[in-house]
């Protein structure tokens, strides 16, 4: 309306609201892009550099199932263990933003592209690994990676082959991830004349990154450590694969703690 002030975009934000702008954090967005990745390149579900002398992961969590033919319908019922997939590959030439552990310049995830109880915990079962890219050369390489067939797999888990071209770029949280202390007193702070109050604009980056903050849809529920330390958002893979109704899956670690432990969390719409 005529005389009434603009709503505040996220750049005078950071103005009315100083502590938004100290909630800013680098990420490293991977802008995957389908094409024929070869072990020894960063990838999003490309082949991984994997160690000769490791068997290659299966999932044997009981029960798993796929929709088959027929999505409106839990059809069918896959015994035994399968294989998991490759979801992602880091090289730390290419991401220099993400903090390997010592000794380390590797990171390889791999998950279970079948379905598993509803409870978000077992969706995709994933398996994170630090590694060393001079040793695993040097020790040989395991090239009779077992494949999944079909049956043995959901297509929403499965990304498509794609190299990556990693970007900088300023994250900040979404709604959801505001200090509760900051979502009480914005509405306050930002009310217009009309008398509504506005809204964060959404400057979270949504896409598959390293770093940033997660792009939630559903409330936070950001992990812990065993020893109780909040764990630092890792990666988030989302946008590239259809989990659930374009949910995503976050990893989280603890690097205050030996071993780097990490966890994971997923939401949807």
């Amino acid at each position: 309306m005529p005389g009434e002030a603009p709503e505040p975009t996220a750049k005078s934000l950071r103005t009315l609201i100083p502590e938004y702008a100290g909630l800013a954090r680098d990420t490293v967005l991977l802008n995957p892009e389908p094409g024929d990745p070869g072990v020894r390149e960063s990838s999003l579900g490309g082949k991984l550099l994997w160690p000769a002398d490791e068997p290659w992961p299966y999932c044997a969590q009981e029960d798993h199932w796929t929709f088959g033919s027929d999505p409106s319908n839990r059809t069918e019922i896959v015994p035994g263990a399968v294989p998991m997939v490759p979801i992602l590959q880091l090289f730390a030439r290419d991401v220099p933003g993400l903090e390997f552990p010592e000794g380390k310049d590797l990171l390889q995830l791999v998950w279970c592209a079948l379905m598993h109880e509803q409870d978000p915990r077992l969706l995709v079962m994933p398996r994170l690994y630090w590694r060393n890219e001079a040793e695993i050369v040097a020790g040989g390489l395991l090239y009779e990676v077992p494949e999944v067939s079909e049956g043995e797999y959901d297509e929403d888990n499965m990304p498509e082959p794609s190299t990556l071209s990693p970007t900088t770029a300023e994250d900040y949280p979404r709604w959801l991830d505001l200090p509760k202390d900051m979502r009480e007193t914005w509405e306050p702070r930002l009310r217009l004349p009309s008398g509504h109050a506005v809204w964060p604009p959404d400057s979270n980056l949504i896409g598959t990154k390293v770093g940033g903050w997660p792009a939630w849809t559903q409330p936070a529920d950001r992990p812990d450590c065993e020893s109780g330390h909040g764990m630092e958002h890792l990666l988030t893979i989302t946008g590239d694969i259809q989990l659930g109704d374009c949910g995503g899956v976050y990893f989280f670690h603890c690097r205050r703690c030996p071993g780097l432990p990490w966890d994971w969390r997923f939401d949807c719409h």
